[in-house]
Order: C-alpha cells, then structure tokens, then sequence
C-alpha cells in the first residue's frame, strides 16, 4: 500500500470526531466520514509507519447500523452533519465508546459511568444555524446555506435539513431569491471582494421567537429596508422579535461585527429553561439544543447535589444558564464570562427571574479568578470546545473546592483537562453523556470531580 492507492477496506469503528478506521495488510487507515460495519473503497492519501490516512472514495457496502430513510437529500455533499445515515440507536453506542476510549488513554478510571441521555427530539432540534454565502460551485449561482464537504467556498443551498424547522428555510429561500434577484455577490475570502456573508437565524424553542441577522462587507449593492420587509411578511410558525445588521470588516471567514444595527425590534431573543426565562444576544453563547439543554443541566443539578447554603462558582458561564438553574438555595452564584453582552444579559435574567444571589462578571477566566476572595464550595466549569486555559486550571485548582463538575462540548479537550486535575488530587466519580447533538460528531460530556487530597 502506497500514496494515491485505491484500496477496499471494512471500517471497525471511529475515533471521536469522525475518524473511522480499519486495517489493509496489518496496518491502520483513517477514513473521514464512515459508520462502522461500512466496506469502502478509499483513495490513500497519507502513509506513515504508524498509520495510513485516505479519501473516501465510494461506500461498497452499506453497514447494518444505518438507516434506509430519514436522510436529508444533501447528505452525501454537505458538511453540516456526520451521521445522518446511522440509526439513533448506533450513533448514542459509538459515541459512548468514543468518549470511554478518550478517558481511558488519559488514564482516568475509579469512576461511574452512567451511559448517555438521549435526545429530546433527534431532528429539527437547533435554535441557532449559521448560514453561509456561496457559490454552489466555482463562479456558479450564489447559494446560501452549509459549506460542501472538503470545500472552501462552495455553499449547498439547503432545501431541507434534519437539525433545523421549518421556519429557517423559509428565511433562507426567501434572503436567496431576494439577492440572487439583485445580482449581489458573495464576499470571496481570497479575493477580498464581494458584499454577502452571513445569516444567523437564532429560534427560542419555548417562546417561538426568531432572531435574524445578516452579516456584510460595507457596500450595500440592495436594500435593507427592502429586504427586512421582505421577510416581516413571511408566513412562519415562530415571531420574528428581531432582524439586525452588521459590518464585517475581517479578512477571515469568521461570524464577527464591527458595527451592528437593528433594522426592525430588538437584538436579542426570550428563552425558557424549567421555570426561568432566558434573553440571548446576537453573541451570546447559549445552547444550541433549548429542549436537550434542560435535560442537560438537570444532569449537572443532580451531580452537584444539595448546594443549600454554598458558595458555587459557574465558569464560562455565557448568559448564566447554569448559575441560575443552581442558584436555588444557594448561599451565592458567581460567573465568569468573556463576552460582555452575555454577562450584562446574564445579570437581566437573574434580576428576570427574581435570584439576588447571583452576580455575573465580564472578563477571562484566566485573570478575574485571581480576584475572587469568596472560597468556592463547588465549581462548575463549561469551557469553549478547546477546553480550559492551562494557566487558569491551575488557578481553578488553588481554590480547593471539594466539587468539580465539569460540562464539555469536546472529549478530547475533557481527558486533557481531567488528566491534569487527578494528578492536583482531584478524583473522577461520575460521567454521563448528554446527547445535544444528534446526527453530528458532537457530544456532551458531564464529570463530577471530588478531592481527595
């Protein structure tokens, strides 16, 4: 087996995110995109003593772990999901292995596993999607909707989706129409010309409230009174609370502002979680998944246990989820966030739901722990998917909290993280994972951390 070798091969299992894996002549090959059980055939494209790397080229044979119906009709192009083709069933057991297989080559052990809680809904469950300006392919019709798979620029302009409802096609299809009928270009990251770049369609799963926002370069080759007008007469399930507008300057292809205006309502929408309401901000981080955010962060009430009259830290804590959800018989809550507009809603929805013992901080982790004086008594730390800053674990350490329970998007970032706080003297007690995400790569992991010494 050599570079640029075509080759079959039976795929074993995956490595978390979407490695799968099987064995030509004794060695292993990593093939992006497969389900377990899969033949493929398969294009090597990297081969090194320790492995070999290649592109999927065809399915030979389809594995019994997947579905004959229920796909979306852009699966085998679009980027924005990794199993659409595998039963529920199949893909919560794969996940499960995939994050037992991480923990145990970081060597964590002594702890309970508690399985995975699956899905509330396994289709039409995000309340956030980040569209993309495109072409479907190279100087092609403008598209709007995911990245191609293995693609740069080229969009698939979606006309139907599992992970989203009804209401964002219709705002998408209807912003399509009306710039491909103006004949305005999208923003070319190698070129550095072109105006359109994003629509982010933000959706409360409670309160049916819908907030869009679209993102351009400075010149604006159409109307932007035309277009808000174009989608306040759509008829949607949910309420559009809010339509803004932003500059983006940057080079790169990231979803950033450097002015934003509200062109119609307000920049935020309402959520509900239990009994509190929730404003979240065009930046705000929240839960991609409102329904499976409750049963996630019942899972976190339960490992944090009794906190009646406790002192609980909540890191990273976008707009307060979490703190407010534990704040019940707490002696106090105090979170720590980046992003500035999500602590100033943070603090709105404590004052909202009526909780004065919560206080909500703007900064990085990394610094504003130094200048804490209250003593923790449990800690809840819910990082970005790179996990926690090295620097700031050691200062999460210091405190000495007898709890930990730590909520990650990413297991690998998890079992480095945990590495380093069994070898401080924290002891791993419980895991369970929640399924946030389903049909994608994507999973939620919950740890309950003791120390022992």
């Amino acid at each position: 087996m050599k570079k640029k070798d075509i080759i079959q091969l039976r795929i074993e299992d995956v490595q978390f995110p979407n490695k799968g894996y099987g064995y030509v002549e004794d060695t292993k090959v990593v093939v992006k995109d497969t389900v377990p059980g899969q033949l493929v055939e398969a294009k090597v494209v990297k081969k090194r003593s320790s492995g070999a790397q290649a592109l999927l080229q065809e399915i030979v044979e389809h594995s019994a772990q997947e579905r004959s119906s229920g796909m979306c009709s852009h699966y085998p192009i679009c980027g924005g999901c990794a199993y659409q083709t595998m039963t529920h069933e199949a893909e919560l057991e794969m996940k499960q292995r995939q994050v037992r297989r991480l923990l145990e080559e970081a060597g964590i052990s002594g702890y309970t596993w508690e399985g995975i809680e699956p899905a509330p809904q396994e289709t039409g469950y995000r309340n956030k999607c980040e569209f993309s300006f495109g072409d479907e392919h190279k100087d092609g019709a403008l598209a709007l909707g995911m990245r191609k798979k293995m693609s740069r620029y080229e969009v698939v302009t979606l006309k139907d989706c599992n992970l989203i409802d009804g209401d964002y096609l219709k705002i998408l299809s209807a912003t399509l129409e009306y710039f491909l009928g103006k004949g305005v270009s999208f923003y070319h990251t190698g070129r550095h010309e072109g105006c359109l770049r994003h629509l982010v369609v933000r959706k409360g799963a409670a309160t049916g409230e819908i907030l869009v926002h679209l993102l351009t370069k400075e010149e604006l080759p159409f109307s932007l009174e035309e277009w808000k007008e174009l989608l306040l007469e759509l008829a949607l399930e949910g309420t559009i609370c809010g339509i803004l507008h932003s500059i983006n300057t940057s080079l790169a292809d990231v979803v950033q502002s450097d002015r934003m205006d509200i062109l119609y309502g307000r920049d935020y929408f309402m959520e509900r979680l239990f009994d509190l309401e929730f404003k979240v901000s065009a930046y705000s981080f929240f839960q991609t998944n409102s329904k499976g955010a409750e049963k996630l962060y019942e899972i976190v009430r339960t490992f944090a246990g009794d906190t009646k009259g406790k002192t609980v830290f909540d890191l990273y804590c976008g707009t307060g989820t979490i703190g407010q959800i534990m704040a019940e018989g707490s002696k106090q809550v105090i979170g720590i966030e980046l992003i500035e507009e999500a602590v100033q809603a943070a603090n709105e929805n404590a004052a909202r739901n009526g909780l004065d013992n919560c206080k909500f901080l703007a900064g990085d982790v990394l610094k504003l722990v130094e200048t804490l004086e209250e003593k923790p008594d449990l800690i809840i730390v819910d990082p970005p998917r790179e996990g926690i800053h090295p620097k700031a674990i050691g200062k999460i350490i210091d405190f000495a909290a007898p709890q930990i329970v730590y909520v990650s998007c990413k297991p690998t970032s998890l079992a480095r993280d945990l590495k380093v706080f069994t070898e401080a003297g924290y002891a791993v007690k419980r895991v369970k994972l929640m399924d946030m995400f389903p049909r994608t790569q994507h999973v939620e992991t919950v740890c309950l951390l003791s120390l022992i010494k």
